[in-house]
Protein backbone atom coordinates (compact mmCIF):
# COMPACT_ATOMS: atom_id res chain seq x y z
CA UNK A 1 0.00 0.00 0.00
CA UNK A 2 1.35 3.22 -0.87
CA UNK A 3 0.24 6.89 -1.33
CA UNK A 4 1.69 9.50 -3.62
CA UNK A 5 1.33 13.04 -2.14
CA UNK A 6 1.00 14.74 -6.12
CA UNK A 7 -1.81 12.00 -7.00
CA UNK A 8 -3.09 10.26 -3.42
CA UNK A 9 -2.33 6.63 -5.50
CA UNK A 10 -2.74 3.67 -2.96
CA UNK A 11 -1.87 0.39 -4.12
CA UNK A 12 -3.62 -2.50 -2.01
CA UNK A 13 -1.46 -5.41 -1.43
CA UNK A 14 -3.11 -6.90 1.37
CA UNK A 15 -7.02 -7.57 1.29
CA UNK A 16 -7.52 -7.57 4.83
CA UNK A 17 -6.62 -4.02 4.98
CA UNK A 18 -9.09 -1.11 4.85
CA UNK A 19 -7.63 1.73 3.33
CA UNK A 20 -8.55 5.16 2.57
CA UNK A 21 -6.39 7.26 0.27
CA UNK A 22 -7.41 11.20 1.17
CA UNK A 23 -5.79 14.23 -1.17
CA UNK A 24 -5.54 16.89 1.02
CA UNK A 25 -7.43 20.35 0.86
CA UNK A 26 -5.95 22.87 2.98
CA UNK A 27 -10.19 24.54 3.49
CA UNK A 28 -11.74 21.06 3.59
CA UNK A 29 -9.02 19.14 5.75
CA UNK A 30 -7.45 21.65 8.39
CA UNK A 31 -8.62 24.33 11.10
CA UNK A 32 -6.71 27.53 11.43
CA UNK A 33 -6.08 27.26 15.46
CA UNK A 34 -3.94 30.74 15.85
CA UNK A 35 -2.28 33.87 14.38
CA UNK A 36 -5.50 34.88 12.72
CA UNK A 37 -4.64 36.78 9.27
CA UNK A 38 -0.94 35.12 9.28
CA UNK A 39 -2.38 31.55 8.09
CA UNK A 40 -3.09 32.20 4.21
CA UNK A 41 -4.79 29.67 1.81
CA UNK A 42 -4.42 30.38 -1.64
CA UNK A 43 -5.35 27.95 -5.06
CA UNK A 44 -8.19 26.60 -3.56
CA UNK A 45 -7.09 25.08 -0.82
CA UNK A 46 -3.63 23.68 -2.65
CA UNK A 47 -1.51 25.73 -1.00
CA UNK A 48 -1.43 27.32 3.10
CA UNK A 49 1.85 29.72 4.40
CA UNK A 50 2.31 30.49 7.84
CA UNK A 51 3.66 34.04 9.19
CA UNK A 52 6.15 34.68 12.03
CA UNK A 53 5.66 38.57 13.05
CA UNK A 54 7.36 39.75 16.59
CA UNK A 55 3.35 40.02 17.83
CA UNK A 56 2.47 35.97 16.77
CA UNK A 57 3.10 33.04 15.23
CA UNK A 58 0.18 30.94 13.52
CA UNK A 59 -0.42 27.33 13.22
CA UNK A 60 -3.24 24.96 11.81
CA UNK A 61 -4.51 21.67 12.82
CA UNK A 62 -6.35 18.73 10.73
CA UNK A 63 -9.96 18.03 11.67
CA UNK A 64 -9.85 14.72 11.82
CA UNK A 65 -7.45 12.16 13.36
CA UNK A 66 -5.66 9.37 12.03
CA UNK A 67 -4.34 5.91 13.88
CA UNK A 68 -1.86 4.38 11.55
CA UNK A 69 -1.15 5.57 7.69
CA UNK A 70 1.07 7.73 5.77
CA UNK A 71 1.01 11.17 6.12
CA UNK A 72 3.31 13.47 3.45
CA UNK A 73 3.10 16.93 3.37
CA UNK A 74 5.72 19.25 1.22
CA UNK A 75 7.22 22.49 2.89
CA UNK A 76 9.24 24.71 1.55
CA UNK A 77 11.18 26.34 4.77
CA UNK A 78 11.54 29.74 6.30
CA UNK A 79 14.18 31.55 3.85
CA UNK A 80 17.20 34.08 4.94
CA UNK A 81 18.12 34.48 8.24
CA UNK A 82 15.67 32.45 10.05
CA UNK A 83 17.29 32.12 13.36
CA UNK A 84 15.56 31.64 16.23
CA UNK A 85 12.20 30.62 14.23
CA UNK A 86 10.76 26.62 14.70
CA UNK A 87 8.77 25.54 11.61
CA UNK A 88 6.86 22.50 13.69
CA UNK A 89 4.57 19.73 11.70
CA UNK A 90 3.79 17.04 13.78
CA UNK A 91 0.85 14.12 15.07
CA UNK A 92 0.18 14.23 18.32
CA UNK A 93 -3.06 12.80 20.71
CA UNK A 94 -4.87 14.32 23.61
CA UNK A 95 -4.11 14.46 27.28
CA UNK A 96 -1.70 14.23 29.65
CA UNK A 97 -0.34 10.75 28.88
CA UNK A 98 -0.09 11.46 24.83
CA UNK A 99 1.93 10.23 21.99
CA UNK A 100 3.30 12.68 19.48
CA UNK A 101 5.23 12.39 16.42
CA UNK A 102 7.71 15.25 15.57
CA UNK A 103 9.65 17.09 13.00
CA UNK A 104 11.01 20.47 13.91
CA UNK A 105 12.79 22.25 11.45
CA UNK A 106 15.32 24.89 13.36
CA UNK A 107 16.09 27.90 11.63
CA UNK A 108 19.43 29.33 11.05
CA UNK A 109 21.83 31.88 10.06
CA UNK A 110 21.76 32.75 7.13
CA UNK A 111 24.16 30.11 5.16
CA UNK A 112 23.84 27.91 7.35
CA UNK A 113 21.90 24.40 7.28
CA UNK A 114 18.81 23.69 8.96
CA UNK A 115 18.67 21.48 11.18
CA UNK A 116 15.24 18.79 11.53
CA UNK A 117 14.69 17.84 14.70
CA UNK A 118 12.78 14.29 15.55
CA UNK A 119 11.05 13.25 18.23
CA UNK A 120 8.58 10.21 19.45
CA UNK A 121 6.45 10.47 22.16
CA UNK A 122 4.79 7.50 24.13
CA UNK A 123 2.40 8.18 27.34
CA UNK A 124 3.41 11.72 27.62
CA UNK A 125 6.67 10.51 27.68
CA UNK A 126 9.47 12.02 24.74
CA UNK A 127 12.96 12.25 24.90
CA UNK A 128 13.71 10.21 21.82
CA UNK A 129 15.23 13.17 19.67
CA UNK A 130 17.59 12.43 16.80
CA UNK A 131 18.76 15.55 14.80
CA UNK A 132 20.03 15.75 11.05
CA UNK A 133 21.25 18.35 8.67
CA UNK A 134 19.76 17.82 5.10
CA UNK A 135 21.30 16.98 2.21
CA UNK A 136 19.84 20.10 0.05
CA UNK A 137 18.41 23.84 1.22
CA UNK A 138 14.65 23.69 2.00
CA UNK A 139 14.11 26.72 1.70
CA UNK A 140 14.42 27.17 -2.22
CA UNK A 141 12.07 24.41 -3.29
CA UNK A 142 9.21 21.97 -1.62
CA UNK A 143 10.37 18.85 -0.47
CA UNK A 144 8.04 15.73 0.87
CA UNK A 145 7.95 14.81 4.57
CA UNK A 146 6.54 12.06 5.64
CA UNK A 147 6.13 10.06 8.06
CA UNK A 148 4.51 6.41 7.86
CA UNK A 149 2.83 4.69 11.02
CA UNK A 150 1.84 1.32 11.49
CA UNK A 151 2.04 -1.17 14.57
CA UNK A 152 5.40 -2.42 14.15
CA UNK A 153 7.38 0.86 13.30
CA UNK A 154 7.25 4.49 12.56
CA UNK A 155 9.58 5.85 9.83
CA UNK A 156 10.75 9.37 9.09
CA UNK A 157 11.12 10.27 5.28
CA UNK A 158 12.46 12.88 3.88
CA UNK A 159 11.53 12.90 -0.70
CA UNK A 160 10.91 9.28 0.33
CA UNK A 161 14.03 8.17 1.92
CA UNK A 162 14.14 7.50 5.38
CA UNK A 163 16.28 9.05 7.72
CA UNK A 164 14.93 7.59 11.12
CA UNK A 165 12.98 4.46 12.06
CA UNK A 166 11.67 3.68 15.61
CA UNK A 167 10.16 0.35 16.53
CA UNK A 168 7.53 -1.52 18.49
CA UNK A 169 9.08 -2.66 21.09
CA UNK A 170 7.09 -3.47 23.37
CA UNK A 171 8.23 -6.74 24.16
CA UNK A 172 10.77 -5.36 25.81
CA UNK A 173 8.99 -2.74 28.28
CA UNK A 174 9.16 0.16 26.13
CA UNK A 175 5.71 1.95 25.27
CA UNK A 176 4.72 2.09 21.33
CA UNK A 177 1.86 4.63 20.04
CA UNK A 178 -0.76 2.35 18.82
CA UNK A 179 -3.29 3.00 20.95
CA UNK A 180 -4.67 6.81 20.38
CA UNK A 181 -5.55 8.21 17.31
CA UNK A 182 -3.63 11.58 16.32
CA UNK A 183 -4.29 14.84 14.89
CA UNK A 184 -1.83 16.57 12.57
CA UNK A 185 -0.86 19.79 13.69
CA UNK A 186 1.70 22.45 12.46
CA UNK A 187 2.85 25.97 13.81
CA UNK A 188 5.38 28.71 12.98
CA UNK A 189 7.04 30.34 16.08
CA UNK A 190 9.90 32.12 17.43
CA UNK A 191 11.92 29.61 19.80
CA UNK A 192 15.35 31.71 20.05
CA UNK A 193 15.23 30.99 23.50
CA UNK A 194 16.97 27.18 22.60
CA UNK A 195 16.08 26.68 18.39
CA UNK A 196 19.28 28.64 17.22
CA UNK A 197 22.49 27.30 18.69
CA UNK A 198 21.20 26.79 21.96
CA UNK A 199 19.50 29.44 21.91
CA UNK A 200 22.66 31.89 21.68
CA UNK A 201 21.60 33.59 18.39
CA UNK A 202 18.42 35.86 18.50
CA UNK A 203 15.55 36.23 16.15
CA UNK A 204 15.97 39.27 14.10
CA UNK A 205 13.20 41.08 13.60
CA UNK A 206 13.90 43.04 10.79
CA UNK A 207 13.74 40.14 8.70
CA UNK A 208 10.23 39.82 9.69
CA UNK A 209 7.69 38.63 8.62
CA UNK A 210 9.07 34.92 8.42
CA UNK A 211 7.08 32.68 6.03
CA UNK A 212 6.63 28.81 5.29
CA UNK A 213 5.00 27.16 2.77
CA UNK A 214 2.85 24.07 2.03
CA UNK A 215 1.38 21.64 -0.40
CA UNK A 216 -0.07 18.27 -1.69
CA UNK A 217 -0.82 17.01 1.62
CA UNK A 218 -1.70 13.28 1.33
CA UNK A 219 -2.92 10.64 3.84
CA UNK A 220 -3.02 6.76 2.86
CA UNK A 221 -5.03 6.15 6.77
CA UNK A 222 -5.43 2.38 7.14
CA UNK A 223 -6.19 -0.55 10.19
CA UNK A 224 -4.89 -3.88 10.30
CA UNK A 225 -4.66 -6.79 12.62
CA UNK A 226 -1.37 -7.86 10.50
CA UNK A 227 2.25 -6.93 9.57
CA UNK A 228 2.04 -4.17 6.73
CA UNK A 229 3.60 -4.58 3.21
CA UNK A 230 4.58 -1.56 0.97
CA UNK A 231 5.37 -2.28 -2.91
CA UNK A 232 5.75 0.97 -5.18
CA UNK A 233 8.82 2.56 -3.57
CA UNK A 234 8.62 -0.50 -0.86
CA UNK A 235 9.16 1.59 2.43
CA UNK A 236 8.44 -1.65 4.45
CA UNK A 237 7.80 -5.15 4.08
CA UNK A 238 5.64 -7.07 7.05
CA UNK A 239 6.57 -3.81 8.57
CA UNK A 240 10.07 -3.24 8.00
CA UNK A 241 12.41 -1.55 6.15
CA UNK A 242 13.71 -3.17 3.30
CA UNK A 243 17.19 -4.10 2.36
CA UNK A 244 17.47 -1.06 0.04
CA UNK A 245 15.55 1.45 2.04
CA UNK A 246 17.48 0.21 5.51
CA UNK A 247 21.01 1.04 2.91
CA UNK A 248 19.27 4.94 2.61
CA UNK A 249 18.66 5.03 6.13
CA UNK A 250 22.28 3.89 6.89
CA UNK A 251 23.74 6.64 4.58
CA UNK A 252 21.54 9.53 5.99
CA UNK A 253 22.45 8.43 9.79
CA UNK A 254 26.24 8.19 9.01
CA UNK A 255 26.78 11.58 7.15
CA UNK A 256 24.13 13.54 8.12
CA UNK A 257 23.12 12.51 11.78
CA UNK A 258 24.07 15.30 14.24
CA UNK A 259 22.76 14.04 17.63
CA UNK A 260 21.10 10.56 18.60
CA UNK A 261 19.80 10.28 22.16
CA UNK A 262 21.16 6.54 22.00
CA UNK A 263 24.53 7.26 21.69
CA UNK A 264 24.33 10.28 24.61
CA UNK A 265 26.12 8.40 27.72
CA UNK A 266 26.37 11.86 28.86
CA UNK A 267 22.75 12.08 29.23
CA UNK A 268 21.64 8.92 30.41
CA UNK A 269 24.53 8.29 33.27
CA UNK A 270 22.63 5.18 34.45
CA UNK A 271 22.43 3.34 31.37
CA UNK A 272 21.00 4.11 27.92
CA UNK A 273 17.16 3.79 27.31
CA UNK A 274 16.53 0.15 26.79
CA UNK A 275 15.50 0.42 23.37
CA UNK A 276 18.78 1.74 22.34
CA UNK A 277 20.66 -1.02 24.04
CA UNK A 278 18.80 -3.51 21.88
CA UNK A 279 19.51 -1.92 18.57
CA UNK A 280 19.46 1.24 16.77
CA UNK A 281 16.19 3.50 16.73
Amino acid sequence: MMGFANGGLCILVLSALAVACIAGNFYQDFDITWGDHRTKIYSGGQLLSLSLDKASGSGFRSKKEYLFGRIDMQLKLVAGNSAGTVTAYYLSSQGPRHDEIDLEFLGNLSGDPYILHTNVFTQGKGNREQQFYLWFDPTRNFHTYSVVWNPQNIVFMVDNIPIREFRNAESIGVPFPKDQPMRIYSSLWNADDWATRGGLVKTDWSKAPFTAYYRNFNVVSYSSPSPVSYNASQISTAGRLDASNRRRLRWVQKYFMIYNYCTDIKRFPQGLPVECRRSRF
